[in-house]
């Protein structure tokens, strides 16, 4: 949970929209970081003080993520300018959406429960589902993005990946009936699966960070 209310987002943004003070002034006083409250303010100016009461996310289709993506990338505002325009809550979300627009990606946000039951579940191996989770984890894609990539169901994915977040490589074993031969490992297999996990992780985390390297260079260029 948030450790600001709406009501102290409210008041903030009112410091900024009808005092002298500064963004600077106002986030030093609260202890928070300038691109938080430029992102309030954008947000109030483009959905008013109900923004702040709301928890859901609002759906986008792929035009409209386009369209924001295409609008920042051709130079005619700022990540914060952009999100203004095209009433997108969070700074984060429109870099999530260029990213995946570079990587040919970028996808309506789905909707409903259509997309759990696309396709029946199929059986898999241990190291199968250690080479999808891993691969899952390195490619950044979504639950239903890796379903059809591998021709799996949504809840197959959704579900290893949830157990390999909890338990480690032990949660994506087959526990159902008699423990198989084949969904044993030795320490060393164990060790080397988890190293490989830790690889992906670790990739994709410098993939993100340089990709956000690259965005403040633009964002520093333009201002």
């Amino acid at each position: 949970m948030s450790r600001f209310s709406a009501e102290d987002k409210i008041i903030a943004v009112k410091r900024y929209l009808d005092t002298h003070e500064s963004i600077s002034q106002i986030a030093a006083s609260m202890n928070l970081d300038r691109e938080t409250l430029r992102m309030w303010i954008n947000n109030y100016e483009s959905f008013g003080p109900d923004i702040f009461y709301q928890n859901v996310n609002k759906k986008y289709s792929l035009e409209e993520k386009t369209k924001a993506v295409e609008y920042y990338l051709s130079g005619k505002g700022s990540l914060f300018d952009t999100c203004k325009v095209f009433k997108i809550r969070s700074k984060i979300q429109l870099q999530q959406w260029i990213s995946l627009y570079n990587d040919h990606r970028l996808k309506a946000t789905p909707g409903g429960r259509s997309i759990m039951v696309r396709r029946k579940g199929r059986k898999t191996t241990l190291e199968e589902r250690i080479s999808i989770v891993e691969d899952h984890i390195r490619s950044g894609q979504s639950y239903a993005e890796t379903a059809e990539k591998y021709d799996l169901s949504y809840q197959q994915i959704y579900l290893w990946i949830q157990k390999y977040n909890e338990q480690g490589i032990d949660g994506l074993k087959d526990k159902r009936g008699r423990t198989k031969p084949t969904e044993e490992m030795t320490e060393l297999e164990k060790l080397k699966a988890e190293n490989r996990m830790l690889k992906a992780e670790l990739e994709r985390k410098e993939l993100e960070n340089l990709f956000l390297k690259k965005l403040d260079e633009i964002e520093r260029r333009r201002s």
